[in-house]
């Protein structure tokens, strides 16, 4: 059998060199691949994803294993489909989840048609997921060994083309033991710091962000509780998102959390903590990563942000192929715009994007 080539997405972190080193150990033709993604003027060295630092790396791990490596520009694209994306949520009050969409339009669009083009047979990250196929030749989406870096959450988008072109070397690790590979390895990568945050923000609040790319400020409107009764002003409904309780500004004896956002009205509610918890929402844009379910009512867990626990939830699958969800037990964070992602114990089914919290 000839030998099979694979491109490995680069960041000059661990995970992806790391995960680049055990392919080629396995007998792939590996090749290196940094994408190059849209920096703020001015902010290029803060941007996580890649930094002159960041590529600089990059470069050195390609060199040490002696791979060829590829910059890939792809500025213009993640502007219009991510960060566009990103301030036009906030701007119709949504929270979007860009890391999301990013995985969707550029990791498994742009970066594996460049594999693709290159003459490769699979796209590698580092991501911490596993990939599983079953005796019929379908592909399906699981945890990752070490449970504390599960990435699935946010490959709920992956399709079975994609999971059919796509490897996770890391799936079966754990974060320490990609560590002690790296320094076997001798990657001068091994103990580098990673970062939860958005690449693009570059460690700053969203908010600030937002401050200097809206088309215009909103404008500011009143702060009220569950029952109508004001409290004080808002500086913008696209800088407070479902849930929040720091930074409102308001006092009462107790501690409020944002409850809603009325555009219409351009109010701010807010209400106890237990006025956030809800049990049901819609979920839109679903992807069944193994085809649709064969039955129309469903008993799984849900994750309804990429930090939170696995919910007990009733899952109705509608005619339109949007989903109900019904929980177990009413949860706090459920917020639209962000993912809601279904799971049977550790296989990742697929999800979707929450659109309208009922109750």
């Amino acid at each position: 059998m000839s030998e099979k080539t694979v491109v490995v997405g680069m960041s000059g972190g661990v995970d992806s060199s790391v995960a680049a080193a055990l392919l080629q150990r396995q007998g792939y033709r590996v090749i290196g691949v940094m994408m190059s993604l849209w920096s703020e003027q001015g902010r290029e060295k803060v941007n996580r994803c890649c930094t002159p630092d960041s590529m600089r790396l990059a470069k050195r791990v390609a060199s040490i294993l002696d791979i060829p490596f590829y910059t890939l520009d792809v500025r213009e694209p993640f502007y219009n489909q991510i960060v566009s994306y990103f301030i036009q949520g906030y701007q119709s009050g949504i929270t979007p989840n860009p890391c999301v969409q990013c995985n969707r339009q550029i990791r498994w669009g742009a970066l594996l048609n460049f594999a693709l083009s290159l003459g490769a047979d699979y796209l590698a990250t580092g991501h911490y997921a596993r990939i599983v196929t079953d005796e019929l030749g379908v592909f399906h989406l699981y945890r990752a060994k070490d449970h504390s870096k599960d990435q699935s959450y946010v490959l709920h988008m992956l399709t079975q083309s994609d999971l059919a072109r796509t490897i996770f070397p890391l799936g079966d690790l754990t974060k320490s033991e990609v560590r002690q590979l790296a320094n076997e390895f001798q990657l001068p990568v091994a103990q580098r710091a990673e970062s939860q945050d958005l690449c693009f923000l570059g460690g700053e609040d969203y908010r600030s962000f937002l401050m200097r790319h809206l088309d215009e400020l909103p404008p500011s409107g009143a702060i009220v509780d569950t029952h109508g009764r004001y409290l004080g002003q808002h500086q913008g409904l696209p800088f407070y998102t479902i849930g929040q309780r720091k930074g409102l500004g308001i006092s009462g004896g107790k501690p409020f959390y944002v409850v809603a956002k009325d555009l219409e009205n351009n109010l701010l509610v807010v209400g106890s903590k237990e006025d956030t918890r809800k049990k049901t929402f819609t979920v839109t844009q679903v992807n069944w990563i193994g085809g649709n379910p064969s039955v129309s009512t469903l008993e799984l867990t849900v994750k309804v942000r990429y930090l939170s626990p696995f919910l007990a939830a009733k899952l109705r699958i509608q005619e339109d192929g949007s989903c109900q969800v019904e929980l177990s037990e009413p949860y706090w964070d459920i917020t639209p715009g962000q993912a809601a992602v279904f799971y049977q114990g550790e296989r990742c089914l697929g999800g979707g994007t929450i659109q309208i919290v009922l109750s």
